[in-house]
């Protein structure tokens, strides 16, 4: 009787708890950490030019499946992005080059990089400049 006992609630105990150790993948995993060229939270001087390059680097340990880096732009105050790139990485460093930026007005640039092992891992920031006429 007591061995019946014993395997009726011991057992299941057993194999519930193997059970509830397995990974469930991204537990464990780092907060993202991200530097931006030109610095986020930067006002960047008024230039003459047409393409700005930004450049997004990953100082935390990279996720095991990677990142997706996402990077808008648009005029300071409006939705309406005249820029969008996104991309998957492995990399720390990922270059990207805006264009078609309108003259003469202050746009924000916003990058978003998310986890794709923990898609609750997400930093997101930003930086403005101008394109000078």
């Amino acid at each position: 009787m007591k061995k019946k006992l014993l395997q009726l609630f011991i057992v299941p105990m057993i194999i519930l708890g193997i059970g509830s150790c397995s990974d469930k993948g991204g537990g464990d995993e780092a907060n993202l950490v991200i530097t931006l060229n030109p610095p986020a939270g930067s006002t960047q001087p008024a230039v003459p030019q047409i393409d700005f390059p930004l450049t997004v680097s990953i100082t935390s340990t990279m996720p095991p499946q990677g990142v997706t880096i996402d990077v808008k732009a648009a005029p300071d105050g409006s939705t309406t992005n005249f820029f969008t790139d996104s991309k998957s990485s492995t990399s720390a460093n990922n270059n990207f080059t805006i264009t078609g930026t309108p003259t003469g007005v202050v746009c924000v640039t916003t990058v978003t990089v998310t986890s794709k092992t923990k898609a609750t891992n997400t930093i997101t920031l930003s930086y403005r400049y101008t394109r000078k006429p």
